[in-house]
């Protein structure tokens, strides 16, 4: 029996290149944003139509403003229960979130994950000087693992 003079060799593990993945590389680009004025009939449209749960509210030099969801319309609805019609006259501004909590699009997707079970929100607007340039959801960071992980 020969026996070779360098023991045992083990495996080396493969190399990796170590590059940060960033909410940059998937936040949504193309998004449909509010304005202040509209009506929430209005936002009740665009929701239903593009199947979405809520947007960015942004000012005509696209700053963001706000944020508006399905529950700041459902709220108006609740109004109306008092005289049986429910109504969605009210103006944006007036039910739109303005405590917004948002992101850079330099930010590791493992740090927004965190920030999405801590604060329990399903997505940030992502902002760069100032300006916002995406949005990142819940479900860009699960595409985000399915990418990394090579599925």
């Amino acid at each position: 029996m020969v026996k070779n003079y360098r023991g045992v060799e083990r495996a080396k593990p493969p190399k990796t290149i170590e590059k940060p993945v960033t909410v940059g590389d998937y936040m949504t680009r193309r998004l449909a944003t509010f304005r202040p004025e509209q009506t929430m009939d209005q936002v009740v449209d665009v929701l239903l139509a593009k199947k979405i749960s809520g947007g960015p509210v942004v000012d005509e030099n696209n700053n963001l403003v706000g944020v508006i969801s399905e529950g700041d319309c459902l709220k108006q609805v609740v109004k109306g229960k008092y005289n049986n019609m429910p109504t969605l006259s009210g103006q944006v501004r007036d039910y739109m979130a303005t405590e917004v909590k948002f992101v850079a699009p330099d930010l590791n997707i493992f740090e927004v994950a965190q920030m999405f079970l801590n604060l329990r929100l399903r997505r940030f607007p992502v902002l760069k000087d100032g300006k916002l340039v995406g949005q990142i959801s819940q479900k860009d960071v699960m595409r985000a693992m399915i990418g990394l992980h090579g599925g």
